[in-house]
């Protein structure tokens, strides 16, 4: 797979999920024709948002003075590319030339790109984000993105394939369609987070590290936004037949190079059970040995269970709990707390809680 091809598909996978994504890359390489032909493959009405030439108010509404109900009151307008897309219910929203935006636009832009909130419109939830970039050297009048609106995106580095380009010349120019997600997909972000838990329980320090440099922070680095993306990007993708260097661009471009290799390095050597596999048969569930991966498969599977208790789910996963205890209490004592908060109404209380009683009355989790 060329690079470029690669590059594509996660870009189709990030705005399949909903994760706002941002192409970085030199002037003329078809990022911009790239995003248009995806928007017209998948049939979305795409609205073209060149950030240079935009003011603030344009993401952060006009003020307007309405005298509706007889009192006067300021209201925040929103620009005709935002009412169209909420018309129209869906759709990819694509801000060029991002990093051509001077800091006080990018300060707008904050809350469109994380609450896709325009003025006092809000976008519908399939409405997708997009953005391109050139490098700030290379851009026209370039600024460095502001690490507050960097920690929004996952950052993709779009590859100059000659190879691509010379096929493309001949034969056209392949567009992709955001891939179909499996239905109930989004009910594995828990299940990604515990993944996520686990790793962050050895490796605390990458929980948020912010480049010193402008250069830096104006890319990917990690925080908890950051890993909440990766956790619903690493859900979309095992819902699908997703190759395994499409699944690395992707957690690599939200948290950074560094934090990225490492956490796909831990994903691989933990080699994590199950936790449907768990559920099905929690007479034999085996803890893992290590700390940090025990603690990851139990966060898994009280999310799983957090996401339908019914059908004595509970009390299975309360099962292996129980198994998890006598080999490492503490861990299985934390994540105890998760699975308390999802007890079905009226389900009976398992001999296996007693375990943990005295930390979940002080939590306020059992009477």
């Amino acid at each position: 797979m060329s690079g470029q091809s690669s590059v594509t598909k996660a870009l189709g996978l990030a705005v399949a999920a909903r994760v706002p994504v941002l192409l970085w890359g030199p002037p003329g390489t078809g990022k911009t024709s790239a995003i248009r032909a995806m928007a017209d493959a998948a049939g979305w009405p795409c609205e073209t948002v060149i950030s240079s030439i935009r003011e603030p108010s344009d993401f952060a509404g006009l003020p307007v003075v309405s005298g509706r109900d007889g009192a006067a009151r300021v209201e925040f307008a929103p620009p005709r590319w935002a009412t169209r897309l909420v018309d129209a219910g869906h759709g990819l929203v694509f801000f060029d030339e991002i990093s051509t935006a001077p800091p006080a636009v990018q300060a707008a832009l904050l809350r469109v790109v994380l609450e896709r909130t325009v003025g006092d419109l809000t976008l519908p939830p399939e409405v997708a984000v997009v953005a391109a970039a050139n490098p700030p050297e290379q851009a026209a009048d370039g600024w460095d993105l502001s690490a507050p609106l960097a920690n929004r995106f996952c950052h993709l580095d779009w590859p100059l394939d000659a190879r691509a380009v010379a096929d493309g010349f001949v034969g056209g120019w392949p567009a992709v369609t955001p891939p179909p997600l499996a239905a109930g997909w989004a009910e594995r972000v828990p299940v990604a987070r515990g993944w996520v838990a686990g790793f962050l329980t050895v490796r605390p320090e990458l929980t948020i590290d912010v480049p010193e440099q402008a250069v830096t922070a104006g890319r990917a680095w990690p925080s908890p936004r950051t890993w909440e993306m990766t956790a619903r990007l690493l859900a979309a993708a095992r819902s699908g037949d997703v190759d395994d260097a499409i699944v690395s661009l992707l957690v690599r471009g939200c948290v950074g190079l560094g934090a990225g290799t490492e956490f796909l390095t831990w994903l691989v050597e933990a080699d994590l059970p199950d936790p449907e596999a768990v559920l099905a048969d929690p007479d034999s569930f085996v803890l893992p040995e290590r700390g940090d991966r025990a603690y990851a498969a139990l966060s898994s599977i009280a999310a799983v269970v957090a996401a339908d208790p019914s059908g004595g789910r509970w009390e299975r996963g309360w099962r292996a709990f129980g198994r998890a205890a006598g080999a490492a209490p503490d861990v299985a004592a934390a994540a105890a707390r998760a699975l308390a908060r999802c007890r079905p109404p009226g389900a009976p209380v398992p001999p296996e809680v007693a375990t943990f009683a005295p930390l979940l009355r002080e939590a306020g989790l059992l009477a």
